[in-house]
Order: structure tokens, then C-alpha cells, then sequence
């Protein structure tokens, strides 16, 4: 006797065995907007690019305990006029309350959560409830019937995820998931995770600090170089709308060693606060530290001082660290790392009404960066008297519409005598 085939959700299914496409030609494919759902959340709609595309798969890597868990869970507390399903694989449904009355008062938001690991159970609870968004936590804890192999193991997690990835796709459900990180940092797991989710969100900080960094490593729907800043308190995580402030101490007097860049996070300008420390070297060997910056680079940048400049640092100590925990990658910091070391070596403070924002070569040229307008009006927005510029930005550059004193200069000298005389 012959048993009638299962009812087959149309996600778990191949679309290739049920229809054929043909190829088309560029321009008789039509364009058209995605359509994206705001979440009420302004960090994270911006490293999003613009809000949640539907139907789009989002991977959020982190830390044990930075707060991952604790963004998603506020996210479907928060988020207005839509069903969300929070399924967990770690926590219990009385664990996942217990935050949940931390984090809000009033939810806004009509929030499922359900305890599941199995993804045959969770397509079925899927199919019950019809959420508009799924968020899973995590997705090293499912385990597909289809695969024999234990849950977290590389079969599974790209299983898990595949299926998934068709549900998003099949139904316009935007799917969110949660992913465990190795001690290098990398998301654990097979490499093909990031290649086949549509966002890859990086979650950052130090748990001894407040502040969270969410940062996009990949992004289909927007710029993949977007970043949103957060505020872990007691009451769940608080938006950063001016990371400026946060990124400069509060200083009652001048001290050395300290100098202001103003660089770029995706297409967010901020200023953030430099400190050195140059000290003689008690043990022979100098040391060479840097917190938040690639100490390879400061190396090559302590090299351009010593040989363009003349000042002896081979036998000095020389300690980096940006304020507020976060890592910085642009290279318009260069020439506040130089001044910083510089001040702290000579013992003579920078003017905190003073910034900058140049890349320096190994020449010791001073050179241009991109969107230097953002940059200088986030300095004219916050109060700063001057900014030091490579001269080649000041090509086209309007100087009357600021307030702010713009310094053009082609060499290192040429900002170090102005700075010190």
C-alpha cells in the first residue's frame, strides 16, 4: 500500500526541480525598490542601510554576553504593527520574560517567543502563526531532521541555515539570526554562513565598558561599512545618537599626549580623542602598544618621525589608545597619532578647540582624504577653532560657509610648527 507524499511547505522544497528561468537581457529587467520595514531603531536601521529589506536574512555575530540577545529581544518588543517570533535554542521562555521586564514597560509589539531547537517544529509553529519577522537565538542550537549529525556541527548550522534562507525567500519574511563567534573573532561555523545570509552584523565592545558598537560587515541592500553605537545600562541597550560626545573627554585643563581626529564610520563622521604616552624604556627593548589602532601601522608612523622629522623614539616607550573601546580603521587618523606622540614627547599640549583629519606618507607628506566636508562640519557642529586638512583637500573647498579656521598643510614640519613653534 502507498503512502500519500507529506504537505511540503514550498521553503523546504528546491525551486530549481519546479520552474526554469531563462536568461534575460539587462535592460528588459526591470529595477525596483526593495521594500524595507522601519524598526524604530535608528542605530540599527542605519547599519541596515535604511531599515529591514523583506524577505532578507540577517546574521548577527558577538561575544558571549555583549548583548546580542538582549538587541533582538528589544527589537521585537519595540517594533510597531507587526507579528514577530522570537525562537530561542539557549533560554528558557521564563529566562526570556525575566529580560523582557527589564528591558520595557510597555511592549509595543505583538511578540511570540517559543522554545524550540528542531527546525521541522519551528516551520510548523511557523506556518500556525504567520510572523512577519523571525528571529532565531541562535542558530548553532537548531538541528534539521535531514541531517545526522549533532547540532553546532558544520552539516548542521549550513542545513539550518539553508532552510531558512528559502523560507525568507519564498515568503518575504525577514529572518534574523544569531550566531556564536570563535576566539579569533570569526563567526563559528562553516565560512558559506556569511556567504549565504544577505547582512553580516558584527556586534562589538568590552563588556568592562558601557558602549556597544554594531558594525555591518556585509550588506546587499546598502553600505557595508555603516556603523551604530549603543549604551549597555540596566534597563537594556540605549541609543548613541552623537557619538561625538561620548569619543571626547571632558577635560577641566590641557594635558599632552592627547589630540582630536575627526574620521569616518560608513558614512557617519565623528571626532574621537587620541591618547598617547611616551616614556623612556626601563627594560632595553622599547615597548610598542596601541589599543583600538593596527600597531603595525603606528610602527611605520613612529618610522616617518624618526627619519623625516629627526625625533629619536627607537629607545622610547610608546603607548596608543582611542578613546571610548572602539577600533578605528580610516587613515585620516595618522596625523592625530603623530601629533599625540609628539605632544606627549615633548610634553606640550594641544589646544582641545583643535582637530584633525590627513593621511601622512612615508615621506612624511601630508595627504588628502575623502569627504573632508562631512568631516570639518561635524568639527565647525562641536565647537572646534581649527582643523588641520592635507592642502590638496582645499581644491574646491568653500571656507566662508564655516567657522571653524581650516589649516592646509603639505608636510609634517608644517604642522608642528604651527602646533608647538
Amino acid at each position: 500500500m502507498e503512502k500519500s507524499a507529506p504537505n511540503v511547505p514550498a521553503w523546504k522544497t528546491s525551486s530549481g526541480s519546479q520552474r526554469s528561468n531563462k536568461p534575460s537581457k539587462v535592460e528588459h529587467i526591470e529595477s525596483s525598490t526593495e521594500k524595507r520595514i522601519l524598526t524604530g531603531d535608528q542605530e540599527l536601521d542605519r547599519v541596515l542601510g535604511g531599515g529591514l529589506v523583506t524577505g532578507s536574512v540577517t546574521l548577527i555575530g558577538g561575544e558571549p554576553g555583549i548583548g546580542k540577545s538582549t538587541l533582538m529581544l528589544q527589537l521585537a518588543l519595540n517594533i510597531q504593527n507587526k507579528r514577530i517570533l522570537y525562537i530561542s535554542g539557549e533560554e528558557s521562555e521564563q529566562q526570556i520574560k525575566m529580560r523582557a521586564e527589564r528591558i520595557t514597560l510597555t511592549p509595543k509589539a505583538d511578540c511570540y517567543i517559543l522554545t524550540e531547537t528542531s527546525t521541522q517544529n519551528i516551520f510548523k509553529q511557523i506556518e500556525q502563526l504567520e510572523p512577519h519577522i523571525v528571529i532565531v537565538d541562535s542558530i548553532q542550537t537548531l538541528h534539521s531532521a535531514h541531517i545526522e549529525s549533532t547540532p553546532g556541527s558544520v552539516s548542521q548550522v549550513r542545513e539550518c541555515t539553508a532552510e531558512l534562507l528559502r523560507f525568507a525567500k519564498e515568503t518575504d519574511t525577514p529572518v534574523f539570526l544569531i550566531g556564536h563567534i570563535t576566539k579569533d573573532g570569526a563567526i563559528a561555523g562553516p565560512k558559506i554562513l556569511e556567504h549565504m545570509v544577505d547582512t553580516v552584523l558584527q556586534f562589538e565592545g568590552d563588556r568592562h565598558h558601557i558602549y556597544r558598537i554594531l558594525r555591518s560587515i556585509k550588506n546587499r541592500f546598502g553600505a557595508a561599512a555603516e556603523m551604530g553605537i549603543y549604551a549597555m545600562n540596566s534597563s537594556g541597550l540605549r541609543e548613541v545618537t552623537n557619538p561625538s560626545e561620548i569619543l571626547l573627554s571632558q577635560r577641566d585643563e590641557e594635558l599632552s599626549g592627547i589630540a582630536i581626529s575627526a574620521t569616518l564610520e560608513g558614512a557617519r563622521p565623528m571626532l574621537i580623542e587620541t591618547q598617547a604616552l611616551v616614556s623612556i624604556a626601563a627594560y632595553g627593548t622599547p615597548q610598542r602598544s596601541a589599543t583600538g589602532f593596527d600597531t603595525r601601522r603606528m610602527n611605520m608612523l613612529l618610522a616617518v618621525l624618526e627619519k623625516r622629522c629627526g625625533f629619536r623614539l627607537s629607545t622610547r616607550d610608546v603607548f596608543l589608545n582611542l578613546a571610548g573601546g572602539i577600533k578605528v580603521e580610516d587613515p585620516a587618523i595618522d596625523l592625530a597619532i603623530l601629533a599625540a606622540i609628539i605632544s606627549s614627547h615633548e610634553d606640550i599640549s594641544i589646544s582641545s578647540k583643535t582637530c584633525f583629519a590627513a593621511e601622512v606618507g612615508l615621506s612624511g607628506e601630508i595627504r588628502a582624504v575623502n569627504r573632508i566636508e562631512q568631516r570639518i562640519s561635524e568639527a565647525d557642529k562641536l565647537g572646534f577653532d581649527r582643523i588641520f586638512v592635507s592642502k590638496y583637500n582645499l581644491k574646491g573647498l568653500s571656507q566662508e560657509k564655516y567657522k571653524i579656521e581650516i589649516m592646509g598643510v603639505g608636510k609634517i614640519e608644517d604642522v608642528f610648527s604651527a602646533l608647538f613653534g
